[in-house]
């Protein structure tokens, strides 16, 4: 750790650039990738950069002045097809016209997501319906926005396929009023494997998830019947001459727990068969699969707090590891089985950036995004093993507050609890604007990062606890690793606080309802009652799955009255700081106006903030600024330290 004193500020991280979207080129020889920044009028926007996949020579900017979203190679690896402005742009990396854009579409609704095909002459695009395009209006035509039973009206994502050389965008009747999600190439030219639902919005569409190829040539669709809640990702592979198909999805029969790879053999005719779980039993979870063009597919799995890239062995059906890094892995792209691939990944102290080299390993670091963060004095960041009450192995990550040993505790410690659940700390570096572990430990607070039961990286059934039981096993989790930090010394029993954002901001709201030990807590977009959450948020029926109940089950009391924050507000005493976006749909800010009320009506001190125009994400600057320093600000007031900033 660098010993050099430099002040950290809400604007230093929420500045701070971020690549994301490597995409490594057919050949292997360059990788790709955008990194978001703040531009000099506080807009957030992002730049395309090429890099040499062996990072002998620095990357550099493509396409410069225009904002980058989504880069793929062409299958040449002369050129890149990226969108801007809701549109596809392409620019050559050969050494012709080198750096100069050109628009391929002018789609009034704009272009959702792209594929360029083996031909090197189409392109497969997602773009919703241009208004009256199908005789209904648009969303934003002015026109009533009707939802009905057997089809939607809006949002609704088709699949085209442009041709380079005319600009023709002709959209694939075969597959009807289903919106499209994902589109795979078969890596030989063949067909496109199309998965879709038959609803934009999660529920029922989640429910309602389908499979299709789809003869880019003809347009000709064969549908290949259902899929497994949640499905994407569908990568092809071939053993004995024959195709088959994987692709993530939830492990059945729950709407909760850990995601599982599925493998589909294609007949010739007919609808696929089978659907076998390929990664059943195994104690970790698959996170993402990387289509090879000439190999089987490869494979991230969180692995408790690291990730490991593994390859499916087509002979014995079961993925085998290569390595393993530490912290999270995202983002992986593979062009060849035996070539490099390319990644976003980091460390304890530096922030996410893009790597290259093996499977196997190691990795090299090619984007250097935020060289002005190196001078930080980060606190240092532990891994922790423990046991629950009932024995389950458990872990987590404490961060000490910068410069300090855990000889020089206890100190005032605060909890941040992952949204998700399924979701995880992983051991890399730990500061989101809404859960800021590192933004906290420089000013002096130890910050515990739990994973209990319900998080990502340990199996299935670990992940699937919860259901209809949140706030349960999943708090008392938590509990443990409080207590054990307490017990050596580390944390300052008198000076606790905790949050979280989403479910972390539910799981808050619930530790406030269950226990004074704390003195201050942050409830971030999260939920007070899950009853109102499975009628109104977007995942409906999904998060029923957690809470127990949707409500409509008869006149109750329903399961998720146990389990809702609400329940149990006359109990709180607890200082709330409440958070959430005026615009938010995934966790609908009704939520936290419920608990507010509660709140006010049993006297409990509180703080309602609601930043306007925001979703479930903060996305303006000033907002993540505010809501940074009014973090911090609310810690520094409950718990009675004095901040540094």
């Amino acid at each position: 750790m660098t010993t050099v004193e430099v002040p950290l500020t809400a604007e230093l991280l929420v500045d701070a650039a971020m690549p994301h979207r490597p995409a490594i080129s057919p050949d292997g020889a360059r990788v790709a990738y955008c990194v978001g920044f703040t531009d000099p009028n506080g807009r957030r926007t992002s730049r395309l950069w090429v890099s040499p996949g062996d990072g002998t020579s620095p990357p550099v900017a493509t396409a410069p002045g225009m904002a980058c979203q989504g880069p793929r190679w062409t299958t040449d690896s002369t050129s890149l097809l990226f969108r801007s402005g809701g549109q596809l742009h392409q620019v050559r990396t050969d050494g012709t016209d080198e750096g100069i854009p050109e628009a391929l579409t002018d789609w009034q609704a704009g272009i959702v997501d792209h594929w360029p095909l083996a031909d090197g002459k189409t392109v497969a695009l997602l773009a919703e319906d241009e208004q009256d395009e199908d005789g209904s209006g648009g969303a934003d035509s002015g026109d009533p926005i009707v939802w009905r039973a057997e089809r939607p009206y809006v949002n609704l994502a088709r699949l085209r396929l442009l041709d380079l050389g005319t600009r023709e965008l002709r959209v694939v009747e075969g597959l009807g009023d289903r919106h499209v999600l994902e589109v795979s190439q078969r890596p030989d030219g063949g067909p496109l494997a199309v998965v879709s639902w038959a609803h934009p919005d999660s529920d029922p569409g989640a429910f309602t998830a389908e499979l299709h190829l789809v003869d880019p040539a003809t347009g000709d669709v064969r549908d290949l019947g259902g899929l497994e809640l949640e499905a994407g990702s569908p990568t092809w592979w071939q053993v004995d001459g024959s195709w088959h198909l994987a692709y993530l999805a939830m492990t059945p029969p729950l709407t909760v727990g850990g995601r599982a790879v599925f493998d589909i053999a294609l007949p010739p005719t007919g609808p696929a068969t089978e659907h076998h779980n390929l990664t059943a039993d195994m104690p970790v979870c698959p996170t993402e699969l990387a289509q090879v063009s000439d190999g089987a597919p490869l494979a991230l799995f969180a692995e408790g707090l690291d990730t490991a890239i593994h390859r499916l062995d087509p002979e014995t059906r079961t993925f085998q590891r290569l390595s393993t890094r530490t912290g999270r892995i995202t983002s992986l792209t593979a062009s060849h089985a035996a070539g490099p691939i390319a990644a976003l990944a980091s460390n304890a102290e530096a922030p996410v950036n893009v790597y290259a080299g093996s499977a196997q390993g190691p990795l090299t670091q090619l984007s250097d995004a935020t060289p002005e963060l190196r001078e930080i004095s980060w606190g240092t960041q532990e891994r922790l093993s423990y046991q629950a009450e009932d024995g389950l192995d458990l872990d987590g990550l404490l961060i000490l507050p910068a410069g300090k040993r855990r000889e020089d505790g206890p100190f005032p410690l605060i909890t941040l609890v992952h949204g998700g659940p399924y979701d995880r700390w992983a051991d890399g570096f730990n500061n989101p604007y809404y859960s800021p572990a590192q933004w906290l430990a420089t000013a002096g607070y130890a910050v515990f990062l739990p994973n209990p039961r319900g998080s990502e990286g340990h199996g299935h059934e670990f992940a699937a606890a919860v259901a209809g039981r949140v706030g349960i096993e999943e708090w008392t989790d938590i509990l443990a690793g409080i207590d054990l930090l307490t017990a050596e010394g580390v944390a300052d029993p008198d000076r606790l606080g905790i949050g979280g954002w989403s479910h972390g901001g539910f799981m808050a709201a619930w530790a406030v309802s269950q226990s004074d030990r704390f003195k201050g807590a942050l409830m971030g977009a999260g939920i007070s009652d899950w009853g109102m959450q499975a009628a109104i948020g977007e995942q409906g029926a999904l998060e029923a799955g957690l809470g127990g109940s949707h409500g409509w089950e008869g006149p109750g009391p329903h399961r998720h009255d146990e389990l809702s924050p609400i329940s149990f507000a006359s109990r709180i005493r607890t200082p709330v700081l409440i958070v959430h976006g005026e615009d938010d749909t995934n966790v609908p800010l009704g939520q936290a106006v419920f608990f507010h009320r509660a709140l006010r009506r049993f006297g409990v001190d509180h703080e309602f903030v609601v930043y306007p125009r925001e979703g479930h994400g903060i996305m303006e600057r000033t907002h993540r600024i505010d809501l940074l320093n009014r973090t911090r600000d609310w810690f520094d007031r409950c718990l009675r330290t004095v901040g540094t900033r």
